[in-house]
C-alpha cells in the first residue's frame, strides 16, 4: 500500500467511525471506487485500534469515573451515576454481541452488497431525520432507563448491516428514547468502546491464525495513528456541531450517497 492509500483509508476510517454516516460503507466502497485491493485483516485492526485509542482517551476522565464506580459497585453494591452508566454501557453491548456471533457469515458475505448499503444509508437515514426532527427531550446519558438501554443496545444489532452505522442507529434509537442530541451522541461514542474492543480482539486472533507473512509494520502504524487523530477530531468537533445544527446534514449526505450508489450499481 502507498502513502495515499494508506492516508485516504485511515482517515475515512477514523472520520466515519463516530459520524452517523456508516464507516463500515465507506471502506468497502473506496476499494470499489478506486479499484484497490482489499487492505487486509492486518489493516482494519490497525485502524480500529486507532478509532478505539481516540474514543478512549477523548473519554478517558469519565471512563475513570466509571470504572472506579463499577468496581465499587461489585464489590460493595455502592451505586452512583456512573456505575449505573457503566452497566448501561455493558449491557448495551450484549444485543449485538450475541447477533454478530450468529450472523458473523452473512456479515461477512452477502451483506457486503453495494444495493443493500444503498438501501441502508437511506432507511435509517431517513430514521435518523425523524428521529432528531421529533426528539422528545433533553436528558443525558446519566439519565438513561434500563428500557432505553435495551432498545438502544437492540438497536446496535443492526448496524451489523453494512450501511446503517452503529453510531447513527443508537444515536436514532437514544433520540426516539428522550436522550437530547449530545446526551444520545455521547452514550453512543461510550459505547463503541466494548464493541470495537471485542471487534479487535476476534480481528487479532483471526490474524494470528492465519499463515505468517512480511507484515509492513511502519504502514500499520501509521494507519493507527492517522485513524486515532482523524476520529478524535471527529469526536471533539462533533458534539460541537450538533449542539448548532443538529443531525439533518448527515441525513441529506446519507440520502445522497445512496441515491448515487443506486444509480451506478442498480
Amino acid at each position: 500500500m502507498d502513502f495515499l492509500q494508506i492516508f485516504i483509508l485511515s482517515v475515512v476510517q477514523g472520520l466515519t467511525e463516530f459520524l452517523p454516516i456508516s464507516s463500515s460503507a465507506h471502506l468497502i466502497l473506496v476499494p470499489v471506487f478506486t479499484a484497490w485491493e482489499d487492505q487486509g485483516l492486518a489493516f482494519d485492526l490497525a485502524v480500529h485500534l486507532g478509532s478505539l485509542a481516540a474514543v478512549l482517551w477523548y473519554f478517558r476522565v469519565q471512563i475513570a469515573g466509571m470504572g472506579s464506580a463499577w468496581t465499587r459497585s461489585l464489590l460493595s453494591g455502592q451505586k452512583s451515576a456512573d456505575s449505573r452508566l457503566a452497566w448501561a454501557i455493558l449491557w448495551g453491548t450484549v444485543p449485538v454481541g450475541l447477533a454478530g456471533i450468529t450472523m458473523k457469515g452473512l456479515v461477512e458475505t452477502e451483506f457486503r452488497s453495494p444495493l443493500l448499503i444503498a438501501f441502508s444509508l437511506i432507511l435509517f437515514g431517513i430514521a435518523l431525520g425523524v428521529a432528531d426532527f421529533r426528539r422528545k427531550g433533553e436528558r443525558t446519558e446519566y439519565d438513561l432507563r434500563w428500557s432505553d438501554v435495551l432498545v438502544v443496545g437492540c438497536a446496535q444489532a443492526l448496524a451489523l448491516i453494512p450501511g446503517t452505522s452503529r453510531s447513527g442507529i443508537t444515536m436514532t434509537a437514544a433520540l426516539f428514547m428522550g436522550l437530547g442530541r449530545e446526551g444520545a451522541s455521547r452514550f453512543s461514542f461510550l459505547l463503541s468502546i466494548p464493541v470495537t474492543t471485542l471487534a479487535v480482539g476476534l480481528q487479532l486472533l483471526e490474524l494470528v491464525q492465519m499463515p505468517a507473512g512480511s507484515t509492513d509494520w511502519s504502514s500499520l502504524a501509521l494507519a493507527a495513528v492517522l485513524s486515532g487523530i482523524s476520529a478524535y477530531l471527529c469526536i471533539h468537533y462533533f458534539l460541537v456541531f450538533i449542539r448548532q445544527i443538529g443531525m439533518q446534514p448527515f441525513v441529506a449526505y446519507r440520502i445522497v450517497l445512496g441515491v448515487l450508489l443506486l444509480v451506478v450499481f442498480w
